[in-house]
């Protein structure tokens, strides 16, 4: 049949019966292809499970699904799902807040110190370390990192935690390092910061202050 002739019988073949005709298919490549029927999966056959003998004391209670996520349970988490690093977030601030409102910190950091006298400024440090002194007194509990005399000699032991000790200066060898204890660190072993009452915005470390008449 000439290409032509297979052509129109092509037409005609899908127009009228919806296929094309068998002299067509070894010209199709192979991409075009209509690709096999997927297999027809098995059929799967469902057993009834035997009915669970009754309780002796009667019904026995459905037990709830807990919604509130283990760990939440566990450590005390709020009902609104606040993650670890929100917590961590809130308690920072809550923190700064403490040492702006007995300290006055934030203002302090956010001032220029330049167009002050040196006595002016230590005038107004006084009054920020009272401040600041007080808030860590009543709400942590620190304690040194590594005990000992500043500018003393010190051990640092095979196994020491890098987040705890940092060593300054060449290190050669391993492990135990005699040094001087430059600064013997701090490590808060207790936190006691007020309740955070839900729906107060945590970034207002300070409220604005208005003076009215």
């Amino acid at each position: 049949m000439s290409r032509f002739g297979l052509a129109v019988s092509c037409f005609f073949g899908v127009l009228f019966r919806g296929r094309l005709p068998g002299e067509a298919i070894p010209l199709i490549p192979e991409e075009l292809l209509p690709l096999p029927p997927m297999p027809t999966p098995p059929s799967v056959t469902l057993r009834t499970l035997p009915d669970l003998p009754a309780h002796k004391g009667g019904p026995v209670a459905s037990t709830p699904v807990p919604t509130t996520p283990p760990s939440a349970q566990r450590f005390g988490t709020p009902a609104r799902g606040a993650d670890a690093a929100e917590l961590r977030s809130e308690g920072a601030l809550a923190v700064l807040g403490l040492l702006q409102r007995e300290g006055r910190l934030v203002d302090f950091l956010r001032e220029s110190l330049d167009q002050h006298a040196d006595a002016q400024i230590g005038a107004a440090v006084r009054d920020i370390h009272r401040g600041c002194k007080k808030v860590l007194d009543e709400h942590l509990r620190l304690e040194p990192v590594m005990p000992g005399r500043e500018d003393g000699p010190v051990v640092v032991p095979r196994g020491f935690d890098p987040t705890e000790v940092r060593l300054i200066g060449k290190t050669i060898g391993d492990p135990p390092f005699r040094g001087i204890l430059v600064h013997h660190g701090w490590r808060a072993v207790q936190v006691k910061l007020p309740t955070l009452s839900e729906g107060v915005d945590r970034r207002v470390l300070a409220p604005a202050e208005v003076r009215l008449g």
